[in-house]
């Protein structure tokens, strides 16, 4: 039996749901599925510059798994952009940080839209500290 996923912690969920190529419908496009959590993985390394490891504790996960998530992300982003599909946003075993004002620290918490039994695998609450 595998080990339970623990959820990923997220300061903000996405704007947009969905990006695709221009003038193609959506109804003929293949599409790759990015999880929430390889957004903020995106977001945190890319957007804010952080250091692995600096992102893998705002993320409340360890430094691999961080690098996982992230090399997971590259990579279906590097599949939509070059064969041209729809990218859609959803799911992964996620908790939306309530008190994302410094990304640090143990704060309050909220099941996200993809709480237990939404992603893959189930968010296991963790207590406060690793």
């Amino acid at each position: 039996m595998p080990r339970p996923r623990h959820c990923r912690r997220v300061a903000q969920l996405p704007q947009s749901a969905y990006y695709k190529p221009r003038g193609v419908p959506l109804s003929v496009l293949e599409h790759v599925n990015l999880t929430v959590d390889e957004l903020e993985a995106i977001r945190l390394a890319g957007l804010e510059g952080l250091y692995q490891e600096d992102a893998a504790k705002r993320m409340n996960v360890s430094r691999q798994t961080f690098g996982r998530i992230l090399e997971s992300a590259h990579k279906k982003i590097a599949d939509a952009l070059v064969n041209g599909k729809a990218l859609s946003i959803e799911g992964g075993p996620i908790e939306l940080a309530t008190d994302a004002s410094d990304g640090s620290g143990p704060g309050r918490f909220a099941q996200g839209p993809a709480g237990p039994g939404r992603g893959r695998g189930q968010c296991k609450r963790r207590g406060r500290g690793r």
